[in-house]
C-alpha cells in the first residue's frame, strides 16, 4: 500500500487545513472537538476520496482500505475513551483522520505524534502563561483547565503529514 501521492495531498491539503485549524481552536477554547468538524473530515476522506477514485489519482484498494483503518481505529478509540485514556471527541477525530495515513510508515507516525505532542504541549503551555494569544482569548476552557486539549495534536499531526507529503513527493 502506498501514501498519499502529491497529488492526493494536494487536493485533500485545503480540506484538512481548514478543518484542522477548526478543530484546534475548538478544543483549545472549548475543550470539546466539535461533531460537525469530524462528519466534515470523514465526508473528505469518503466524497473527495472516491471523487479522486473516479478520476484515477486513487486506486479504489487505497480508498477502501482507509475506510478500514476509520473503522479500526474508531473501535479502538471508543475502546480508549471506556477506559478513561482518551476524549470522545479525540477519538472520533483521530478516527476520521486515520484513513489519510493509509500506507505511511508506522514509525513515520509515531515520531510525528511524538513531535506534535510535545511541541504542542509546550507551546500551549507557554501561551497560557501569558502573551498576545492568552490576552486575546481570556475566555479559553484550555487556559484553565487540567488536562490538555488534544485536538491540538492531533490537527497537526494530519496537517504536518499532509504538508511533508507536498515536500517530499
Amino acid at each position: 500500500m502506498e501514501m498519499l501521492t502529491f497529488a492526493q495531498a494536494l487536493v485533500f491539503a485545503p480540506f484538512v487545513l481548514a478543518i484542522s485549524v477548526w478543530v484546534a481552536w475548538s478544543d483549545m477554547a472549548s475543550m470539546k472537538i466539535p461533531n460537525k468538524a469530524v462528519l466534515a473530515l470523514g465526508a473528505v476522506w469518503l466524497v473527495v476520496g472516491l471523487a479522486l477514485v473516479i478520476v484515477t489519482l486513487m486506486p479504489l484498494m487505497m480508498w477502501l482500505w482507509g475506510l478500514a483503518l476509520m473503522a479500526i481505529v474508531m473501535v479502538a478509540g471508543f475502546v480508549a475513551n471506556a477506559a478513561g485514556a482518551m476524549g470522545a471527541g479525540d477519538a472520533k477525530f483521530a478516527a476520521v483522520m486515520a484513513p489519510f495515513f493509509i500506507g505511511a510508515d508506522p514509525r513515520l507516525i509515531l515520531a510525528l505524534a511524538a513531535a506534535c505532542l510535545l511541541g504542542a504541549f509546550a507551546a500551549h503551555r507557554l501561551m497560557r502563561l501569558g502573551g498576545p494569544l492568552r490576552t486575546a482569548t481570556p475566555h479559553w476552557a484550555s487556559w484553565t483547565n487540567k488536562k490538555f486539549p488534544m485536538g491540538l495534536t492531533l490537527a497537526g499531526m494530519l496537517v504536518f503529514y499532509v504538508l511533508w507529503r507536498l515536500i517530499v513527493e
